[in-house]
């Protein structure tokens, strides 16, 4: 019996490490009255790039919210949906959304599971949404997530300080800081911009 749950556990960690993906870049910046959100193309299944173009960065509720997700297509996807559900229910309200599906995300149980990181961000405020059901506003009006991320927002810390160009144009640049710094991120770079 004992063998038998040792060879089930062993197959479930095999499983796990089969479908282990890894790597993403995001980034969200708000500087000059713009805020803009990027994200890298790159999905890494182990080892191996399975898709170049992917989009971890769209946006919701008529247009007004952009979201962009690190770490599980299908659990970052279902995240987005339910922060698009609570904006509908609470008129289109960031704040008071994004503390919702926290609170919804630490008490229920299939919620807690979901293995992803959340930047959501309107015309004034960026957010980040954490698996472990945490709102945070970053001070600085920047934040990246996901394997580039540290990379990403360390040029854009830099960018900010030193130069004088725009939202959009630090993210882009940061981006692809990032992209050649940590091979799980991509140069095919998605922008939405507010």
């Amino acid at each position: 019996m004992t063998r038998l749950i040792q060879e089930n556990n062993m197959l479930k960690k095999q499983e796990n490490e089969i479908m282990n993906f890894h790597g993403t870049t995001i980034l969200a910046v708000r500087h000059k009255d713009k805020i803009a959100v990027a994200g890298d193309g790159q999905v890494t299944l182990n080892n191996m790039v399975v898709k170049h173009t992917a989009k971890k960065v769209r946006r919701i509720y008529n247009d007004t919210i952009i979201v962009g997700f690190a770490g599980a297509t299908a659990d970052a996807l279902n995240l987005s949906e339910r922060l698009e559900g609570k904006l509908e229910r609470y008129n289109g309200n960031l704040t008071r959304s994004a503390v919702e599906l926290a609170k919804d995300w630490r008490t229920d149980k299939y919620l807690r599971r979901l293995e992803a990181l959340m930047i959501a961000v309107d015309n004034t405020r960026i957010f980040l949404i954490s698996g472990n059901g945490d709102v945070i506003e970053p001070d600085e009006g920047f934040i990246g997530i996901g394997s580039g991320g540290i990379g990403a927002q360390a040029a854009a810390a830099a960018l900010i300080k030193h130069s004088n160009l725009s939202a959009r144009e630090i993210v882009e640049e940061s981006m692809k800081i990032a992209s050649s710094l940590c091979v799980y991120t991509n140069d095919k770079i998605t922008i939405e911009e507010l």
